[in-house]
């Protein structure tokens, strides 16, 4: 058995790993940041020390959460509402969060939806509202962030995509093509930034217990979904806290066109 560290070795590990994982002086855009997975994220980067911005539709809850950021971490904390199935709205956040923080050093791509459809039920309004909001609202700010990224020559981009974009489940079709493709524009991202500094990733999460699924199972569905995890439950918003500062932070530095799954467990299970 190793012996303790002296308390001496030890403060000094523990500073290194603060140090690593430190977010002091950046500034992060989370979409989709007023509840669920969002927010979860962005108090963690707030809790390291990144000022952040937050989007998504509704005022109030955004204003609320970020109240809550500052109260918590006492880190600067502003909102923009934009509602990303629009195109023009991306563009706008984009400005809009630029000129809140100064800069975007790190872009968290977490705003998405889900409605559960059959192949042959689809409709093109359905189809290109969530393909809007899912993927090409996170390509549309990649592509706005990238410049002021490359010329600091540091940058840190996150997708947030799924485990369906893996595997999948009937009806679920719009979901796992856009979660699929934010996969393949990571790895894309990632050739075209790498020399500047940049690192592009994704996190796919397997089933965190947030409104989304709420809406979208019952509950013998959700029942059943966490007996195919590992772990045998459904992830907590806050368990996704440690993936997204190891990507955003200077520990995941050599890590980029990745797609990191947080799932309990649920893909290692092929029946």
């Amino acid at each position: 058995m190793s012996s303790p560290l002296h308390p001496v070795f030890a403060a000094a590990e523990a500073a290194r790993g603060s140090e690593l994982f430190g977010l002091r002086g950046r500034t992060a855009l989370v979409t989709g940041g007023g509840k669920g997975l969002g927010l979860a994220m962005a108090r963690a980067l707030a809790g390291q020390g990144a000022a952040v911005c937050l989007s998504g539709r509704h005022e109030d809850v955004l204003r609320h959460a970020c109240a809550e950021i500052a109260r918590e971490t006492g880190a600067p904390a502003t909102f923009v509402v934009a509602d990303q199935c629009e195109r023009s709205e991306s563009r706008r956040l984009a400005e809009a969060a630029v000129a809140s923080l100064g800069r975007i050093d790190i872009l968290v791509n977490n705003a998405g939806t889900n409605v559960p459809q059959p192949i042959d039920e689809i409709t093109d309004e359905t189809w290109d509202r969530i393909v809007e909001l899912n993927l090409s609202s996170a390509m549309a700010l990649s592509r706005a962030v990238t410049p002021g990224m490359k010329e600091r020559r540091w940058g840190r981009i996150i997708h947030i995509a799924s485990i369906m974009g893996i595997g999948s489940y009937p009806a679920r079709n719009v979901y796992s093509a856009t979660k699929a493709g934010l996969i393949g524009l990571t790895r894309a991202s990632a050739l075209d930034v790498g020399s500047f500094g940049i690192t592009v990733n994704c996190i796919a999460p397997g089933p965190f217990l947030t409104d989304l699924p709420l809406q979208v199972f019952s509950q013998e569905a959700i029942e059943a979904v966490s007996h195919r995890t590992a772990l045998l439950r459904w992830g907590r918003p806050e368990e996704l806290a440690g993936p997204v500062l190891l990507l955003a932070s200077d520990a995941g530095s050599f890590i980029t066109g990745s797609a990191l799954v947080v799932d309990g467990g649920a893909l290692a299970r092929t029946m």
